[in-house]
């Protein structure tokens, strides 16, 4: 998934108020802002191989250290402990760190069983919801659509920029999804990894416009 993740984040916001959305959205996106950062650096393997699922023409060879489920409990330790440890938040810091989990999971349901649960562990995971486009973007953008509804039952735009900045992240990530979903495959293992990057513009977007929001609580 990739805005079903977005949408994790965006509905966290009803569940730890005081979190700024860019941690809350950090969250669910964590395995996949580790993950091409391994792959650069050579420690996972993808392969560009159309067909192998309806809806991707990737192929995840290996990918435990982002995305295996023991690992997916370490970082979401990591992430939830740093969190508390600097907010004392603790509500934020399950959050967060639940967030973390919701992208093993959601992975599960899409992906061929190709998601290990633990390094060097030989048995695999996966639902294959990725074998049907039409069902992966009935309910991904279903549940997405859900999320922006109920972000915007908690919280109220207080200027311009929170609103406008909303509404230009919720376009410009279903625009990134079409792309994704209906574009032609990636020229290289490269442009994917480097690409990749980008998903931390998500994060860092979400903070700018969630700063410039109130909670309808405040108002």
């Amino acid at each position: 998934m990739f805005i079903g993740h977005l949408a994790v984040g965006l509905a966290s916001k009803g569940a730890a108020p005081r979190s700024s959305l860019g941690w809350l959205m950090a969250a669910p996106l964590m395995l996949d802002l580790l993950w091409p950062v391994f792959l650069i650096l050579g420690i996972e393997r993808v392969r560009i191989a159309p067909g192998d699922t309806a809806f991707t023409p990737l192929a995840f060879d290996s990918y435990p250290w982002s995305h295996s489920l023991a690992m997916t409990a370490l970082w979401a330790g990591l992430f939830g402990g740093g969190y508390f440890l600097a907010t004392r938040y603790a509500r934020g810091a399950t959050v967060i760190a639940l967030g973390v989990v919701s992208h093993w999971v959601m992975d599960a349901l899409t992906h061929r069983p190709d998601l290990p649960l633990a390094p060097g562990w030989p048995t695999m995971v996966g639902y294959g919801l990725w074998s049907s486009p039409a069902a992966t973007l009935l309910i991904e953008i279903g549940i997405f659509a859900a999320a922006v509804w109920f972000y915007v039952r908690t919280t109220v735009a207080r200027d311009r920029i929170g609103r406008y900045a909303f509404v230009g992240f919720v376009f410009f990530a279903l625009a990134a999804y079409a792309a994704a979903s209906e574009g032609p495959p990636p020229p290289s293992v490269a442009v994917v990894a480097y690409g990749s990057l980008s998903l931390y513009l998500f994060p860092l977007w979400a903070a700018w416009f969630d700063a410039h929001r109130l909670l309808r609580t405040q108002i």
